[in-house]
């Protein structure tokens, strides 16, 4: 199956469709990154950062897996009505539980613990994120490769948080709005588009009953507690160089996982859109479903190496770019740093297969202990390699953790071909 033949139809329109919308994603830190480090400083940014992490580990507590189990599930049952009314009203249910709990529990730990007291305001103010996250509909809509919506909303959002930056954060101590703007455009984004899926699928939840909720709860433990400790992987770091090297090495560390993180959630997305389509292969016709992601997935490591010799090359102006101060040391950080996305589109096209054949509790040890390892070895080296230890870190997990996949994977692979 050729590359043309494969890219017809409805797959290259919701591709182009999905594009534009993650492009916006994409660029809104090159523009929003350089502005708030020259209101800010790299200190603020590095606040700025600290915030934005811990609002996304939470994230994860939030979905409660649902951005793969979910997906899949409404991927599968797309065509039953029924079925799909009560993933929907099911996972949202136990959402809406999940996200009461987070807000009370981390509004005391900001206001008690005397950490997170300091900068409070910071931390209070990012808690529309939360909100927002838990209104999200993208992942039913990448279930029903919805891709148009997931584009509108992601557009909106991202258009709302730029306007209030640069509209509203003025001054150096105007950095604890930042994520502020952020938790707003998602909510006004999420809502609308919430709104849409509810009148246009004719989404109920009157139907779900309190076993139904309990049932997805443990049901999904165990993908929730694989994502949580992948979130630890990619958002802790900032968290740790702040603890250990303060705000000026976290704004550093910052600026270049800003730069990298804008690759690898490319590398995300992409997984978000091939993932769904790979699940209904895979359960209607395995050798179609490994021909169409061998394409995908394929082209797509060919533009993350060229992307990344790129950025290699071109570190200093990018890092000039983003107006920071310590441009030689940051530029050699970024140059190391360009590998990590190349080792990500190697292991997350293997992660769609462990989880497209349902490999579910071989993915979870395989996360869980790549990612302790992982922290581990970087609060290790970082007392004597400082930044370029925790960098070497990442490449050297996320190659260990795609070859594992592989070993699990490799026998139904062969299988397919």
């Amino acid at each position: 199956m050729g590359v043309l033949k494969v890219l017809k139809g409805k797959s290259i329109t919701n591709l182009m469709v999905y594009g534009i919308g993650q492009g916006f994603n994409l660029v809104t830190p090159l523009l929003v990154a350089p502005y708030l480090i020259s209101v800010c400083g790299e200190d603020g940014f590095g606040k700025i950062s600290t915030g934005l992490a811990i609002s996304f580990l939470l994230i994860v507590i939030i979905d409660y897996g649902s951005d793969i189990t979910g997906v899949k599930e409404v991927a599968v049952n797309r065509e039953n009505k029924q079925k799909l009314e009560k993933i929907v009203g099911t996972t949202y249910i136990a959402k809406a539980l999940l996200v009461a709990v987070v807000l009370a529990f981390m509004s005391t730990l900001y206001v008690t613990v005397p950490y997170f007291s300091k900068e409070k305001e910071l931390y209070l103010l990012a808690l529309p994120i939360l909100v927002g996250q838990f209104i999200n509909p993208t992942w039913v809509f990448q279930g029903v490769e919805n891709f148009k919506w997931i584009t509108i909303l992601n557009i909106l959002s991202k258009v709302i948080y730029v306007v209030g930056v640069f509209c509203f954060i003025k001054t150096s101590n105007d950095y604890i709005y930042a994520n502020l703007w952020w938790g707003l455009g998602m909510i006004i984004a999420n809502t609308i588009a919430f709104l849409y899926l509810k009148n246009h699928y004719e989404i109920s939840f009157k139907a779900t009953s309190f076993n139904e909720v309990k049932e997805y709860l443990k049901e999904n433990f165990s993908i929730f507690t694989s994502q949580a400790v992948l979130s630890l992987q990619m958002y802790s770091p900032v968290i740790l160089v702040k603890l250990f090297m303060g705000d000026a090495a976290a704004g550093m560390y910052a600026i270049v996982e800003r730069i990298v993180v804008m690759f690898r959630t490319y590398i995300l997305l992409f997984f978000n859109y091939v993932f769904p389509r790979v699940c209904y292969l895979l359960d209607t016709n395995a050798k179609k479903a490994i021909r169409f992601w061998k394409v995908f997935n394929g082209a797509n490591f060919v533009f993350i190496v060229i992307a990344m010799l790129l950025l290699f090359v071109l570190s200093k102006p990018v890092v000039i770019y983003f107006k920071a101060e310590s441009v030689e040391e940051i530029s050699g950080l970024l140059r190391l740093g360009t590998v990590i996305p190349i080792t990500f589109a190697l292991s997350v096209p293997l992660k769609q297969l462990v989880l497209g054949w349902n490999y579910n509790r071989q993915y979870t040890r395989i996360t869980m202990v790549m990612v302790i390892v992982n922290l581990i070895a970087i609060v290790t080296v970082m007392p004597f390699y400082k930044l370029q230890g925790v960098l070497v870190t990442f490449i050297a997990t996320e190659l260990i953790t795609g070859l594992l996949f592989l070993s699990v994977i490799k026998n139904r692979l062969k299988q397919a071909n």
